[in-house]
């Protein structure tokens, strides 16, 4: 009499043993999954912050997909499949007004994590921001700022928290992705009476001067173009410097081109001017 009953009070809660079942099976596979995925994340990471946000995040996950598979099995023991999709439409919806941009930076993150588009220390440029990397974070990227109100390649002493779902709103620009060498350019305008070709020498020799210890890096020397403007002869001389000293090696150059040509008789930067030239009596023509 005993056995029966408990046989049928087993077959009565029957429908419940297997929810039970199946929620404890399908939260143990996820369980296994995202620790795996946590323990890759982890190798991965640089910094305490990102193993920090790693924990969070995957913990975050765990709690949702719980929540979720608690909510199915209930609905489908009661057999309101109805009442599911209203509370599953309602939780979607609020969840992801409230955490659209938070999920955003997430889905960033894990970008930044996986595909690498940078590192920490280098430099880059997300919209119009650029700087060296110092942390990235779950919700935001760490910047000391280059530049900024100074045109220069120099730290401004500012830090500027970039929120990471920005990052698939921007371009982002990494000057150091593959090596630390980017193109550099120093112009000159040379006179149409000067010598060409001594000028070209002049200034192809003092970009070598200053590029010169980074030629076995590069393995490419600079290159020279010429083009005919309205009242000068334009010289450039591209060449490629460490994007960090790419201001000083330009300057340096420039300086150099300065020096040597102010000591040639026949090349002459050209520059706006007017001259006046007397021809015989009360005669003038302007040059």
């Amino acid at each position: 009499m005993v056995f029966s009953n408990g046989v049928e009070l087993i077959k009565s809660n029957l429908p419940l043993v297997l929810s039970i079942v199946f929620v404890l099976l399908v939260i143990g596979i996820f369980n296994f999954i995202l620790g795996f995925i946590k323990r890759y994340l982890l190798k991965k990471a640089r910094t305490k912050s990102q193993i920090s946000n790693i924990k969070v995040f995957t913990r975050i996950i765990y709690i949702i997909f719980v929540i979720l598979v608690v909510m199915i099995a209930f609905f489908s023991y009661i057999g309101s499949w109805a009442g599911l999709g209203i509370f599953a439409g309602l939780f979607t919806a609020g969840l992801g007004f409230a955490l659209q941009k938070p999920i955003t930076g997430i889905a960033a993150w894990i970008m930044v994590v996986l595909k690498r588009p940078f590192r920490i220390g280098d430099r880059i440029m997300i919209g119009n921001v650029g700087g060296e990397v110092y942390d990235i974070t779950l919700t935001h990227i760490y910047i000391d700022e280059v530049g900024g109100q100074v045109n220069s390649d120099q730290m401004s002493g500012k830090n500027i928290m970039i929120p990471n779902h920005l990052l698939f709103e921007h371009n982002i620009i990494n000057y150091t992705l593959t090596n630390d060498y980017i193109l550099g350019e120093v112009v000159v305008d040379i006179t149409y009476e000067s010598n060409l070709d001594k000028a070209i020498k002049i200034i192809k020799e003092s970009s070598l001067k200053f590029i010169k210890e980074h030629l076995k890096e590069t393995n490419k020397e600079p290159s020279v173009r010429v083009n005919m403007e309205a009242s000068s002869m334009r010289v450039k001389v591209r060449f490629f410097a460490p994007v960090r000293s790419m201001q000083e090696v330009t300057s340096n150059i420039t300086k150099e081109v300065y020096d040597r040509i102010k000591k040639e008789k026949d090349v002459e930067i050209a520059y706006p001017h007017t001259e006046i030239v007397f021809k015989g009596r009360g005669r003038f023509r302007k040059k």
